[in-house]
């Protein structure tokens, strides 16, 4: 059955967005980061470094645009920066990516040198088709970092842009944090991953890099399609 995916909701107050959907099969994912990928994300750590010292997160183009989509619908707060947003604030200040796993670790990597927003799960506990729209009524989410005491039960605010399949919401606040339900484990097979620009930043050359990476470090075999205001669903597979 075919991965099918639309933001049609959002391409009128959004016309510039646009996300590629990359269906990664035949996954084989090392628990631990290889020593390659550690090499090539501490080259990109120092060039994010280089390119960016001194500066302001909010003046970095790719950062800048998802915090004006993110005022737009009513999020102020920079505690809710979006995903690429994060890794650059810890690039900049001396630290290094969070190592999860070969695949997230991958296109993190990606992330940081494209200052694009990522993100995937588990495709075999998913439940298409796909979409990224606006909060409803009735959505859940269980959030992935909510820490020790906290209640994970964390539904989305009304008018929120959200990206969800067809039973649960898989992020929060279009790419801030992503549910824990379906979150990519080394047991994964199949993945989809989204790549998402606003505006700013080279989608194409983010899914090159992305497609080699996650062939390299995680034996992906990956098929790709890109949803935007012209062209707002896609299917794949």
């Amino acid at each position: 059955m075919p991965v099918t995916l639309t933001i049609a909701d959002l391409t009128e107050r959004f016309p510039a967005f646009r996300v590629a959907v990359l269906l990664c099969e035949d996954l084989r994912i090392p628990a631990e980061r290889p020593a390659a990928l550690d090499s090539l994300i501490a080259e990109r750590e120092d060039a994010a470094r280089a390119a960016h010292a001194g500066r302001d997160l909010a003046e970095i183009d790719g950062i800048a645009a998802w915090r004006a989509a993110y005022r737009s619908f009513g999020i102020k707060k920079t505690s809710y920066g979006c995903s690429v947003e994060r890794l650059m604030k810890n690039a900049l200040a001396g630290r290094t990516l969070p190592s999860i796993n070969a695949f997230v670790d991958a296109y993190n990597a990606v992330s940081l040198a494209s200052v694009a927003c990522c993100g995937a799960d588990d495709l075999d506990k998913t439940t298409p088709p796909f979409a990224f729209r606006f909060a409803r009524p009735g959505d859940s989410f269980i959030d992935m970092g909510a820490e020790a005491g906290e209640d994970p039960n964390d539904p989305p605010k009304e008018g929120e842009v959200v990206y969800a399949d067809a039973r649960h919401v898989l992020c929060r606040r279009w790419n801030w944090r992503q549910d824990a339900r379906t979150i990519i484990t080394p047991a994964t097979r199949r993945a989809i991953l989204t790549i998402q620009t606003n505006g700013s930043g080279d989608l194409d050359a983010a899914v090159a890099d992305a497609t080699d990476l996650l062939g390299r470090f995680c034996g992906a075999r990956v098929s790709v399609a890109v949803a935007d205001r012209s062209s707002p669903a896609v299917a794949l597979g």
